[in-house]
């Protein structure tokens, strides 16, 4: 990694830079209110970095949950990234001990962000994937520490902020639906969940992982077809 490759990437983590420092400072606050050192944000934010999974990891906290239930509801809720690290295979091949660091730190809005960016000419790939990572994560510490310590020095109702994440993925969702030409996984994924949790119903996220089967099944049929050209108006010719 280079000035030159961190350089490029920067512009494209942008959108991630101005969320990531607003769930993160919600995160640290959380966790302060929780009654948590500002230390402690730090440490999760780096040994961990999982957003949704550290919220759930305050509410865990608070109430000093068993360990095996908090390993238990971590892995339902971080189980979508076995499907995110399987469509990474060819993309972190070659990278040499940053392949570790890349496999830890993909979250929903590094690997939106890989799964759809292009590198930029005279850029090396790897060094260009590994930067945004590397940038993604520094972002979300930078905000975990500001919360945490801005949430030791002012009290306020923390109930309901966390719904910034959601936000923040939403907003990448949308970007990626404008950018991409094929809509089908999308619709695959919502039909899916929906299925699940209208049978599975909601508690605990058990809807969860068979949603997740679906999904990557769905993906694995219909992989020829996603990666083959995209079909075009009658008149036009495929790329």
């Amino acid at each position: 990694m280079n000035r030159k490759s961190l350089a490029a990437a920067f512009p494209h983590t942008v959108p991630v830079l101005m969320g990531y420092l607003s769930i993160g400072i919600v995160f640290g606050w959380m966790l302060s209110a929780a009654g948590f050192h500002p230390v402690w944000s730090a440490v999760m934010s780096v040994t961990i970095y999982a957003g949704s999974g550290q919220y759930l990891g305050v509410q865990l906290l608070a109430i000093a949950a068993p360990l095996a239930d908090a390993a238990f509801l971590t892995l339902i809720l971080n189980f979508r990234h076995l499907v995110y690290g399987l469509s990474m295979l060819e993309k972190f091949q070659g990278m040499g001990w940053r392949k570790l660091y890349m496999i830890f730190s993909l979250t929903d809005e590094t690997y939106a962000l890989l799964a759809g960016v292009q590198v930029p000419e005279g850029v090396n790939e790897k060094d260009f994937y590994f930067s945004i990572a590397l940038l993604d994560h520094l972002y979300w510490i930078a905000g975990s520490i500001i919360g945490a310590v801005a949430g030791a020095l002012i009290t306020i109702n923390t109930e309901g902020i966390d719904f910034a994440m959601t936000a923040l993925f939403l907003v990448i969702a949308v970007e990626q639906w404008q950018s991409s030409e094929r809509h089908a996984p999308v619709f695959l994924g919502a039909a899916g969940t929906l299925a699940c949790l209208l049978i599975f119903g909601p508690d605990n996220g058990r809807f969860l992982i068979p949603a997740l089967a679906i999904l990557v099944t769905g993906l694995l049929l219909m992989r020829p077809r996603l990666e083959g050209p995209i079909p075009l108006p009658k008149g036009g010719a495929a790329q």
